[in-house]
């Protein structure tokens, strides 16, 4: 009875000491080498005594967002809804794209040279035109995160498309499949690997298409708060705004990874037994 009681809580125990190894031998070089370069930065300000307005101290950028907690917050959700809505733009759009090049040589030699000739413009000219076609709101930022997260959405899941078995479906032939359920049996799952890691690109990118369209034209958003801190010479609201998207980023990035471990949770277990 004893040993029945005994061995789950001590599984638990292991189970979280593993978890937690892993968690350390996974992030904490990275969290050292981000305390190393903030404990620096903080040295070198105070030691040359450098003026807020030119390069502020990680404290005082942690002390600007407390004090403007508000304000931030406020432009914070503007400039998330425009990547959630440009991003899911480009998710719907990128699928329905490699999914009709997987479907269709035809296609895939039609509109694939025009996928990527696509990324030879750069978004920084768009974006001002987009202002004239679609006007001053919400709109334009939304079609510049799309625009820049569509290409790794598409071309990725369309390498997975194309990365299936020769094999496995030269037998489903044979056993009297049609294009359809080939591709929805063995080319749509193969892809989900490589769509994912797409989209944990796109995500990463996203965030950058987001301040782009509210630099050239916004009148809210970090990117339009960093464009109006500038001349004020307000450097830590700045740098307190570049904090924000830059954890705005890696927590996207990470959520588009937890969402693939639950969808794929074959995938990483294989991974996982490779590291070990």
């Amino acid at each position: 009875m004893s040993r029945a009681t005994v061995a789950p809580e001590s599984t638990n125990r292991h189970d979280w000491q593993s978890s937690a190894r892993a968690f350390g031998a996974r992030w904490l070089p990275a969290l050292a080498i981000v305390a190393g370069i903030i404990v620096l930065w903080e040295g070198y300000v105070r030691v040359f005594d450098i003026e807020k307005w030119l390069l502020p101290a990680p404290s005082a950028v942690v002390a600007t967002i407390g004090d403007s907690a508000g304000l931030l917050a406020r432009h914070s959700w503007v400039t998330l809804e425009e990547i959630a809505i440009g991003f899911g733009l480009a998710l719907a759009a990128g699928v329905a794209l490699a999914s009709t090049i997987g479907l269709s040589r035809t296609v895939e030699r039609a509109l694939y040279p025009f996928v990527i000739a696509s990324q030879t413009i750069p978004i920084i000219v768009i974006a001002p035109m987009l202002l004239i076609w679609v006007g001053y709101g919400l709109a334009p930022k939304v079609i510049v995160v799309a625009l820049i997260s569509f290409f790794p959405i598409a071309v990725n899941m369309a390498d997975g498309l194309k990365s299936a078995d020769a094999d496995t479906i030269s037998l489903m032939r044979t056993l009297g499949a049609n294009r359809w359920q080939i591709f929805a049996k063995i080319q749509a799952p193969t892809s989900l690997p490589y769509l994912f890691s797409g989209m944990r690109v796109a995500i990463a990118v996203s965030v950058i298409g987001a301040v782009i369209g509210e630099w050239v034209g916004s009148s809210e958003g970090l990117g339009y708060l960093m464009i109006r801190s500038k001349p004020l010479f307000l450097t830590e609201r700045v740098f307190a705004a570049i904090t924000i998207l830059s954890a705005m980023g890696v927590g996207l990035f990470t959520l588009v990874g937890i969402v693939e471990r639950v969808a794929l949770p074959w995938q990483h277990s294989s991974s996982d037994q490779h590291g070990i």
